[in-house]
């Protein structure tokens, strides 16, 4: 398709809708077009002027897809300890929604963190964002940081990455750093990609270090950064292009 075949004289002015999806402010988006950075239907448009329907285009900035349906939101949460990671709890406990309480959106779980673990978990509305987000084939990494029991050497890194075996079958991290190390107990932190249930916590109790608290701080691309317990913040722009990029969207 040809650039002034995509001109929609009834439609937003690109730099509008990248505005509004959250990449950049409208002088920024500007620069990013006059840059050569956007493609609209795979084309790179220099244009300012043009103008587009979002509900008939895909858009990439930096090849990375920007999200136009604007009645799709996925969100960071910092889940706190003693929440489980439903929507709604039989026995009456603390769940994801007192969260999200201002938001009218029927927003779903990517994959739980056990009702111990506290950090990052998000939530969506884009059914196929979350399917891929948890399925094993795309091997999305996942960043924990740990307080286990006891001294724990540099050689545990070693014999981590290059695999063990649990009950449900071997199990590897992709990353291990270890950032403090007393006699009772040491601060360690773990990337892997793997979904299986209280795995790190099944990892470390394998290998004598039980877990005692655990955090996670990164799900694919995004952290946990600033983000306090108990609160959320809206995914977009190119964060969430890059989050879709890591899973073929």
């Amino acid at each position: 398709m040809r650039q002034q075949d995509m001109h929609n004289p009834n439609g937003e002015r690109l730099q509008k809708i990248l505005a509004h999806a959250g990449v950049a402010s409208r002088r920024a988006a500007e620069e990013l077009i006059a840059e050569g950075r956007v493609e609209v239907n795979g084309q790179v448009i220099r244009q300012l002027g043009i103008r587009v329907d979002p509900t008939q285009v895909s858009i990439h900035v930096d090849g990375m897809p920007v999200q136009l349906d604007q009645s799709k939101l996925t969100v960071a949460v910092y889940k706190e300890p003693g929440v489980v990671s439903t929507m709604h709890d039989d026995q009456g406990r603390r769940t994801l929604a007192e969260y999200i309480q201002d938001r009218p959106e029927r927003l779903f779980h990517v994959g739980r963190l056990d009702i111990d673990t506290e950090g990052l978990i998000l939530l969506t509305n884009d059914g196929e964002l979350a399917h891929r987000l948890t399925h094993p084939s795309y091997e999305i990494p996942k960043t924990y940081i740990a307080r286990v029991e006891g001294t724990v050497t540099r050689g545990l890194g070693k014999v981590l990455e290059k695999g063990i075996t649990l009950e449900d079958g071997p199990i590897h991290v992709d990353k291990f750093v270890l950032r403090e190390a007393q006699r009772k107990n040491s601060i360690i932190e773990v990337t892997l990609h793997s979904g299986r249930n209280r795995i790190v916590r099944r990892m470390m109790e394998e290998v004598g270090h039980p877990v005692m608290e655990l955090v996670r701080t990164q799900f694919g691309n995004i952290q946990v950064g600033h983000l306090k317990p108990g609160r959320y913040r809206q995914i977009a722009g190119s964060e969430l292009g890059a989050l879709m990029h890591m899973v073929g969207m």
